[in-house]
């Protein structure tokens, strides 16, 4: 009897046993595939060769949230994959975008200048897709030209000089002297100055526009012809506290500090600089994502990495939560209440609903320390402080999720 019965037992264990092992087996990985699309365009070299030239902007940033979302994802069950789509100057920046969103993944990093943006956001492809902006500052990508499957990760233009002014107005700095280049984003820059000026309370004294006129970036710029000139530019005018420089172009604004002809400081695209990251930034555990990116990048982390990065992350996050690789999905946890990304700014980072902006606070920096960062003590607002830059919702005509 014990013989049978034993045999009964070993026999239902044999028929029992692959059942209880595939029982057991975890469940599939989630997989995440993220996108990251740019095109080259012909850039500034650096004015002086202390500063490296990067070839790699904004891809090393988004290779660096790849491995953060990675180690996450390791005790998650996740796993994730980042496609390149790198298009050369001349190539067809659109047949590379329908190859992408159909092939590699709807959830892509793009790192495109404002028209090109728009014209991948506008492909049947891209309908369903969720865009992630990590170049493209203009207003009115905030505020007309919205677009329901782009989510705006760089700050925009009002932003940084929201940021800017509060600083100014902190220190009782009023009086302004805005000296602008003339490219479209210098033009643009320093509109969103003038703006930032009417909201804030400064007094713009004197708006020059500046048109540099050397040849070679190098042989030309001789130290006695730009002291020359920079002098000249800001001589007989009003009595100002500061002088802001609309320079996106990097032509001249790198040369204006120390050469004016009254002694003020310098603020704007160089001096004192409004921006979404800089390598002098050590605070709230900064320092770390410094070394891991130099570690890995070989060069400092600039605005477009930590852009890159931050959209990397941000996916990583509501994957995380949602444990869904749907761009619907993610999307409506992106801009929920509940999402909160650590940005190593201080405060968590969200998204604005009505135009898909990224809140964060704006880093003051300087060529070698973090003076400040925006927004400054006392800017109130009733949701958020951090809408105290930029457009605000009543200055916007986007509802995009009304």
């Amino acid at each position: 009897m014990n013989r049978r019965f034993l045999h009964l037992c070993v026999t239902m264990l044999m028929i029992c046993s692959p059942a209880i092992v595939r029982a057991q087996q975890p469940p599939p990985p989630l997989q995440i595939t993220v996108a990251y699309l740019t095109q080259l365009f012909e850039e500034p070299q650096p004015l002086s060769l202390v500063e490296p030239i990067a070839t790699d902007k904004g891809i090393a940033g988004a290779r660096l949230g790849l491995a953060d979302d990675t180690t996450t994802g390791h005790f998650l069950n996740q796993q994730y994959k980042l496609t390149e789509a790198i298009v050369e100057q001349n190539g067809d920046l659109l047949a590379a975008a329908r190859s992408t969103l159909t092939n590699s993944s709807q959830l892509v990093i793009v790192d495109l200048p404002e028209e090109q943006l728009l014209a991948v956001a506008d492909l049947p492809e891209a309908k369903n897709a969720l865009l992630f902006n990590t170049r493209a500052q203009e207003d009115d990508l905030r505020t007309d030209r919205c677009k329901p499957n782009v989510m705006h990760i760089i700050p925009s233009r009002a932003m940084k000089a929201d940021a800017l002014a509060q600083w100014l107005v902190f220190k009782q700095w009023h009086r302004w002297f805005l000296l602008a280049g003339v490219g479209k984003g210098d033009l643009a820059f320093a509109d969103a100055i003038r703006r930032a000026a009417n909201r804030f309370g400064g007094k713009i004294v004197e708006d020059r526009s500046y048109r540099f006129e050397a040849g070679a970036r190098r042989t030309d710029t001789g130290q006695a012809q730009i002291q020359q000139q920079m002098g000249l530019a800001t001589q007989r005018a009003s009595n100002y506290d500061v002088l802001i420089v609309a320079d996106e172009s990097e032509v001249f604004g790198e040369y204006v500090p120390y050469r004016t002809w009254d002694p003020r400081p310098v603020v704007g695209t160089q001096g004192l600089v409004p921006t979404a990251w800089d390598r002098v930034n050590e605070q709230w555990g900064a320092t770390q994502i410094q070394r891991r990116f130099i570690a890995q990048a070989k060069r400092p982390m600039l605005e477009r990495d930590y852009a890159a990065w931050l959209a990397m992350r941000a996916i990583g996050e509501a994957a995380t939560r949602t444990n869904s690789t749907d761009p619907a999905v993610l999307k409506r946890y992106l801009l929920s209440e509940n999402f909160k990304l650590a940005g190593f700014k201080g405060v968590p980072l969200s998204f604005r609903p009505w135009d898909q902006q990224m809140r964060q606070p704006i880093l003051l920096a300087s060529a070698r320390t973090l003076v400040s960062v925006s927004p400054q003590e006392g800017f109130l607002h009733p949701v958020s402080p951090l809408d105290t830059l930029g457009y605000d919702k009543p200055e916007s005509h986007c509802r995009l999720n009304e």
